[in-house]
């Protein structure tokens, strides 16, 4: 089957992305091939594009989506054709009309979740789920430092620690993300371009500091994120958007009050089937109870998805971007 996708020839900046009618792989008993009703925009896709994630080229981008399967492997069993389901996992190839997909990493969308929702959610929302439940299980009345709180991940892990209980202090770029933060159930915010992020935190916890450090960011923070944590706190590096995290000695982790310091996968922690479908359950019941909102505030048209990386790239982007076929 021959559908259109945005493809990378070479690893590079947005101005590598091309717009191309591309042959998807043959079928195989375990897979379906889905017609995409909405794809999700992800910080990761840049960096499959840029080869700070090296990747085998030509690539077609993406791993995460919502559509209805149009066809579907004589091994699965629990989907069939018709199903709205939606996946963040690899392999890539979701910035594409259709995608053959293994059907373990499907999940099917509850009826009370469209389609849009469920394309915003999947990557940056499981993300959050793992995080908060299970790299660090944050309890009722514990106050915890989130990097980049107006972003994807950020909106969603104040709306879902809030909702448990936690206080969130969160670092933001401007006065209006501030306002976003904020009105979406962060506590504090930290304008990090103006404000000593580590003072204003120890401010924050009448010098106490956090127990546990979302860093989404990784070199311009992370070294300075450790400065935050309480001891036995721990620093859960999670992303790089400003490039990889430096090195950090143990010794550092020892001096610094017995820290403990991790650099989690959403592809890890959902790797086994069964926390795959636990993790999208928990989090299509925070989105579907109102508990957790999603603001998508911006749509491309999948053929425009270069200006929409260099949107995402340049901090113009807020919540959760799509990318419609």
């Amino acid at each position: 089957m021959i559908t259109n996708a945005i493809r990378v020839n070479k690893q590079g900046g947005p101005e590598e992305m091309r717009w191309e009618e591309v042959a998807l792989p043959e079928m195989q008993k375990d897979d379906v091939l889905i017609k995409h009703t909405a794809i999700g925009l992800n910080y990761i896709d840049t960096y499959h594009r840029s080869g700070l994630y090296p990747m085998p080229v030509p690539l077609t981008l993406g791993i995460e989506g919502a559509g209805i399967i149009i066809e579907a492997g004589e091994n699965v069993k629990d989907l069939t054709v018709g199903d709205r389901v939606a996946y963040a996992s690899p392999p890539t190839g979701s910035y594409a009309e259709a995608k053959v997909m293994p059907a373990d990493r499907l999940v099917k969308i509850p009826d009370n979740i469209s389609d849009e929702i469920a394309a915003a959610i999947m990557l940056k929302g499981m993300t959050v789920e793992y995080l908060v439940r299970r790299t660090y299980n944050v309890k009722a009345g514990q106050t915890v430092l989130f990097h980049a709180a107006a972003g994807g991940v950020g909106l969603i892990a104040c709306q879902w620690l809030k909702a448990i209980g936690a206080k969130v202090i969160g670092t933001v770029g401007s006065e209006e993300k501030a306002a976003l933060a904020k009105a979406n159930g962060c506590e504090h915010t930290i304008l990090y371009r103006e404000e000593n992020f580590v003072d204003k935190v120890k401010e924050i916890t009448n010098g106490e500091g956090v127990p546990v450090v979302y860093d989404g960011i990784g070199k311009d923070t992370a070294l300075k994120s450790l400065d935050c944590l309480s001891p036995l706190g721990m620093l859960v590096v999670f992303g790089n958007s400003s490039g990889n995290a430096p090195p950090i000695e143990t010794g550092l982790l020892a001096a610094k009050g017995s820290l403990f310091l991790t650099r989690p996968t959403l592809m890890t922690y959902n790797a086994k089937r069964e926390d795959l479908v636990e993790s999208a359950q928990q989090l299509f019941n925070m989105v579907g109870s109102g508990k957790v909102n999603i603001s998508i505030n911006a749509r491309y048209d999948l053929k425009d998805a270069a200006q929409a990386h260099k949107d995402l790239e340049s901090r113009k982007t807020t919540g959760s971007t799509l990318l419609m076929p």
